[in-house]
């Protein structure tokens, strides 16, 4: 802990803090001291909510220290107690002035974020400090409510009068237990979120609403949302007392917004006839009482008692007038279809007045109001919805605040709405509506007319906060400028403001424009670009490379939800998304957020799985990932934006917002700076831009990359709209291809400098194998009480396209949503398996376990994750810890892999057989074990496919009909998968190559390796006698790929331009010719200019493209000249991320080594061992 000295207030740190920090927590005590309000801005990751929470409780510290140091002199009568410590050094100047000051007089601090969770993370801060104040975190009842009759009701409204009637009649068992318990110590030393409030609650049995608003009376920190202090019906609501209180807000870019929406509001027809329904209602019952002479119709009782109406029917009557004729006053306008009317904010009381509402009726009418509401409520049996009776109630509350006198009625009615519209629009919703609202009735069928009340200042509430005589008001985010224009906006003084830098240095930050995609498409998400095909296939190409380049996590963000869900579905339809999916599982933002926690929490597992390339995290700006998440370190390791998220233009809140701002420009009020309708409008698109881009650097020691993929960022004024700790990184390209030249260089440079600890297999993580060493067949699960996992698979599925979910084993051992996760890739990946013969497992597939179900799954994992750059990994550090290498023959080689394979195909097919008899019956099982062993018998494919019919009428046992591919004989492999597209929509990855007979197979791999010569070795320096492969063997599937091209060719070898000439014409099949004819144009420059920087751009914009393009690119090596391979080499490592010492250790071994073993083990797809080369040496 360090202690430090500002301004004479002593704040304990956890931490020796940084300059901005000093400066921050300056700013922040000097705003409490002088009773000025200040707003600080400082980019996230600088700890500001750290600093905001010390500074404020340090100076509230020293507040109560002075006040002590008064009264011990006063009782001293004059005398000093301390002689050589004069009083003004206790911190006099704290206290104001003169003034006698109490103990209770010391300020509450009121801190207000934008949500829960976020208050959450304030508060694990909070923790975090040597500070313990007592605090208490205001909710609602839907948060905090324990008491399972109030909470199955779906109404909110009848939640609240449904708990008001128990309180009131102590009928809540949890809330009578409230008095015994709000004295509990634990509870009233702790300090607790929400979330700890309702575990306190339902272990103590007593109410945590209730619980949090007794904890507010004796806090010292009071938590809220914004809502509830902005809001004056519910400021009334919770009781919230603000005069000399400190009132903090924090991630206050979004109070503007919200201080707008509290004071607005929209009366739908369906509000009304609600309303009127109720009445309705409520006079039935009330006539019907009357004919029977009765006075009260249900039985005798307290609750009764409670419940009765304290208003004549005489009354209701009127009320049920007044809303018919404001439903009447609101229809009679005859509006077009598509747009609405708009007035002056006063308008809104001449409308009213046509309906008996004024200023001199508000008060009977709010009551009688409040009186159906609680009345009709607190009924037993069935509820009837009262919102519409709540929200004219809340109607008559923002519109006629205040008691002005007669005289001054006109002058409060002009000030009241002087930053208000009205708007009138038809309402399309009704179909909605109707089918959606279980209270829909008859009477809200009919199409009416909407009565908008807009505000579009955020200074009504803040003036109406300052009346309140707080001491100081303290706005702080990372995301503020320009402060003139927001500080103008809000309409009251901030005579204290920061603008505070960053933390990181030059080589923590990549920022790069990235105008254009790697097949040269101009990328834009303006409205008549987003959906163009050529856009977001371009998009996808970017986002698809870059998920290589950017290691651990990567954020893309869109700017909404329906551009981010169309984009989505066309890059799965065009294969853009299969190919991130390969190197990092996507993950998708969910737009409800029941489904959230579930989602990131997948994310957070997949990027901390040693075993895995990371994950990418699809989210929107403006959206809960975007705003107050934690993605540090390797969770957040690049940021790309998808484009620029500008407010719906077409909105008519959007337009009468632009409007109004145009208007008050034009006025020039002296002494406020007001933004045109056209900068604010661009203002809300960079805020959210900037919110996202925080997300990347969280620390100190953090770093990343961020990319910025629309060429209308290109614009000086688009920059310069960035934040300030940004704007001096970012970097303009005219070329793909150098911006992953360059991010692959920074990331190797970061990774070096600042080294992050290992990635471990967490041992208790809910969706993560723990894998012993890489060859081991056993795994470990999760514990078998996490929940099921059918009904979580179905809500991510829509989410997470890596999880492809296999319920087929949920009693094995993995249960759950571990089995899930484990599997989540297998469905597709068991198609790629090379075919061989396993029909011989057979005879043990009866002998089948659980156990060996398991051990299955373990092996398959291990397998997959074994790829050819960890092999080669721990060859190369066996090789160099014993000093010398040792290279076979590539004949015994080749026959020791034939017999692994052998043995890990027959374990394979064992494990598959007792995985499909966990999932099916015993007599399906039975008679498809004895259609394969009949297979065997008789070649008979036909008979197979009716006897495994079975497995196509559930989708979940679609994957074991794939699986059985790898039994079928190479002449069925062709037609097999045919049948299975088509009866599943799914093939089995066949290719050609598949069809071919096992001896077949074997003599092409002869004939590849009797054309090349044994490797040996003269010393253990690492000179090597080796021959050089030639193109065309590279070329037609064998796993061969290596820095070949970057050395020159030695004897034995094929002629340089019999290699140049084969890689040209690979290049014409692979591209196509208007991309070949741009390479072909760049090596004919290069071999004019020697401009290696113009001939790589475009080298790699056009061969990283494609996963299968990348062994070109490894080839296109051949036609550096001698004094540029250096370069080339290094950055073909870091595309593809090996260590520069490896490659300087042992320049020959790498590629004779990975020939050796790619001559030893079977012709898998060549790609594919391409792309887990690229994608798994990242991880290294």
């Amino acid at each position: 802990m360090t202690s430090l000295t500002l301004n004479g207030v002593t704040v304990n740190f956890p931490f020796p803090p940084y300059d901005c920090q000093r400066d921050y927590m300056s700013k922040v005590v000097e705003c409490l001291q002088k009773k000025v309000n200040g707003v600080l801005e400082s980019p996230t990751g600088t700890g500001k909510t750290l600093c905001l929470l010390c500074a404020t409780l340090a100076w509230r510290e020293h507040f109560k220290d002075t006040i002590s140091a008064r009264k011990i002199a006063e009782r001293l009568g004059g005398e000093e107690m301390f002689p050589n410590t004069p009083l003004a050094s206790w911190g006099t100047a704290a206290t104001d002035g003169d003034k006698p000051t109490y103990y209770t007089d010391v300020p509450k601090i009121i801190y207000a974020s934008r949500t829960h969770s976020q208050l959450a993370q304030v508060i694990n801060e909070l923790k975090n400090t040597s500070y313990r104040p007592k605090v208490c975190v205001l909710g609602s009842r839907e948060q905090l409510c324990i008491n399972p009759e109030v909470m199955r009701q779906e109404s909110n409204h009848v939640k609240v009068h449904m708990c008001r009637s128990k309180v009131s009649t102590r009928s809540c068992v949890f809330y009578n237990n409230l008095e015994e318990k709000s004295t509990d110590r634990d509870l009233v030393n702790s300090i607790l979120d929400v979330e700890d409030l309702v575990k306190f609650g339902n272990k103590q049995k007593v109410c945590p609403y209730y619980l949090s608003r007794s904890l507010k009376q004796q806090a010292d920190v009071i938590f809220m949302p914004y809502n509830y202090l902005l809001d004056p019906k519910s400021r009334r609501a919770h009781n919230i007392e603000l005069k000399g209180a400190v009132v903090i807000f924090d991630e206050a870019h979004n109070v503007e917004k919200t201080c707008e929406e509290s004071t607005s509001f929209d009366l739908t027809p369906y509000d009304v006839a609600s309303a009127i329904s109720a009445v309705d209602r409520l006079l039935a019952e009330k006539a019907k009482d009357v004919s029977n002479g009765e006075s009260v119709s249900e039985d005798f009782n307290v609750e009764s008692l409670n419940s009765g109406l304290k208003i004549d029917i005489t009354t209701v009557a009127k009320v049920k007038q007044i809303l018919l004729d404001l439903e009447a006053a609101i229809d009679s306008y005859d509006l077009p279809s598509d747009k609405g009317i708009t007035k002056p904010g006063i308008f809104i009381y001449e409308l009213l007045e046509r309906a008996h509402l004024t200023y001199d009726t508000k008060t009977p009418v709010y009551e009688a109001l409040e009186q159906i509401s609680g009345y009709l409520a607190g009924q037993p049996g069935i509820f009837l919805n009262t919102s519409g009776l709540q929200k004219l109630s809340d109607i008559i509350q923002l519109v006629f605040c205040g008691e002005p006198s007669d005289k001054d009625r006109q002058q409060k009615m002009q000030s009241n709405t002087a930053h208000f519209k009205v708007h009138i629009h038809r309402d399309n919703s009704n179909q909605k509506k109707k089918n959606t609202d279980v209270w829909a009735t008859s009477s809200s069928k009919k199409q009416g007319n909407i009565l908008s009340y807009w505000c579009f200042s955020p200074g009504f509430s803040m003036q109406d906060l300052k009346n309140q005589e707080v001491r100081c008001i303290i706005l702080t985010s990372g995301t503020l400028s320009p402060l003139t224009s927001f500080t103008s906006e809000m309409r009251i003084e901030f005579p204290v403001t920061l603008e505070n830098g960053h933390v990181i240095e030059r080589d923590q930050i990549f920022v790069s424009v990235i105008d254009r995609g790697p097949d040269r498409v101009e990328l834009s998400s303006a409205f008549d670009r987003r959906f163009v095909p050529e856009n977001m296939a371009s998009l996808g190409n970017t986002v698809a490379n870059l998920s290589r380049v950017v290691p651990h996590g990567l954020l893309v963000f869109f700017p909404s939800f329906p551009l981010m869900e169309k984009t989505l579905d066309f890059w799965r339809a065009n294969g853009h998304a299969d190919r991130i999916e390969n190197v990092k599982p996507m993950f998708v933002e969910p737009k409800g957020k029941g489904t959230f926690n579930e989602v990131i929490d997948g994310y957070y597992s997949k990027v901390n799985d040693p075993a895995s390339k990371g994950g990418s995290f699809f989210a929107v700006c403006r959206g809960k990932a975007s705003e107050g998440l934690d993605f540090a370190n390797t969770f957040g390791r690049g940021v790309i934006i998808t484009g620029l998220p500008f407010p719906p233009r077409m909105d008519p809140r959007v337009i009468l917002k632009m409007q109004f701002l145009d208007e008050m420009s034009r006025k020039k009020v002296p002494g406020m700076k007001y933004l045109s309708g056209q900068e604010w409008y661009r203002q809300q698109a960079f805020r959210a831009v900037n919110q996202a881009i925080g997300r990347v650097i969280r620390h100190k020691e953090d770093y990343g990359a961020i990319f910025l993929c629309d060429q209308r960022f290109k614009g000086s004024s688009a920059r310069g709209q960035l934040p300030s700790w940004v704007r001096p990184y970012v970097r303009l390209y005219d070329n793909f291809g150098n911006v992953v030249r360059d991010v692959s260089q920074f990331f190797r440079v970061a990774q070096k400098l600042r080294p992050v600890v290992e990635k471990k297999a967490p041992a208790e993580s809910c969706g993560t194998a723990c894998l012993p060493d890489t060859q081991s067949s056993g795994f470990t699960s999760c514990s078998a009480s996490q929940s099921s996992s059918a009904p979580k698979a179905k809500v991510l599925d829509a989410h997470l396209p890596s999880l492809k979910r296999r319920r087929l084993n949920e009693h094995a051992g993995a249960s759950g949503m571990a089995r899930i996760c484990i599997e989540y890739e297998q469905e597709v990946q068991e198609s790629h398996r090379r075919p061989v013969n396993l029909l011989d497992a057979l005879e043990r597939g009866d002998h089948c376990n659980g156990e060996d179900g398991d051990a299955y799954v373990g092996e398959e994992r291990a397998n997959r994750l074994s790829t050819l750059s960890l092999q080669y990994d721990k060859r190369m550090e066996d090789e160099l810890r014993g000093g010398k290498r040792k290279i076979k023959l590539v004949h015994e080689q080749t026959s020791v892999s034939e017999n692994v394979s052998e043995e890990g195909k027959a374990s394979r097919a064992k494990g598959f057989l007792a995985e499909m008899k966990k999932s099916l019956s015993q007599v399906n099982f039975d008679r498809i074990v004895q259609a394969l062993q009949t297979y065997k018998k008789t070649d008979d494919l036909d008979v197979l496919l009716t006897e495994t019919a079975v497995l196509t009428e559930d989708a979940n046992t679609h994957s074991l009909l794939r699986g059985l591919y790898q039994f079928v004989r190479p002449h069925h492999k062709k037609r097999f998968d045919e049948k299975c597209k088509e009866l599943t929509g799914q093939g089995c990855g066949y290719k050609p190559d598949h069809s071919l007979a096992k001896d077949t197979k074997k003599a092409l791999l002869q004939s590849a390796s009797d054309r090349q010569p044994a490797v040996g070795l003269t010393s253990s320096s690492g000179t090597s006698n080796s021959a050089q492969l030639s193109t065309q063997q590279l070329n037609k599937g064998g796993q061969h790929l290596s820095q070949q091209g970057l050395k020159e060719a030695q004897k034995g070898s094929a002629p340089k331009s019999e290699v140049h000439a084969s890689f040209l014409a690979d290049v014409k099949k692979s591209l196509g010719a208007e991309k070949s004819a741009q390479l072909f144009q760049a090596i004919h420059s290069y071999k004019k200019t020697d401009s290696y920087e113009n001939l790589v751009s475009t080298v790699v914009s056009l061969l990283t493209e494609r996963d299968e393009d990348f062994n070109l690119l490894v080839r296109f090596g051949t036609f550096i000249r001698p004094h540029h391979k250096k370069q080339y080499k290094e950055m073909l490592n870091a595309l593809i991320g090996q260590p520069d010492d490896a490659a300087a250790d042992v320049p020959a071994a790498v590629s004779e080594d990975q020939q050796s073993c790619a001559l030893s083990s079977p012709p898998l797809k060549t790609q594919s061992r391409i792309s887990s080369f690229f994608s798994n040496s990242q991880r290294k």
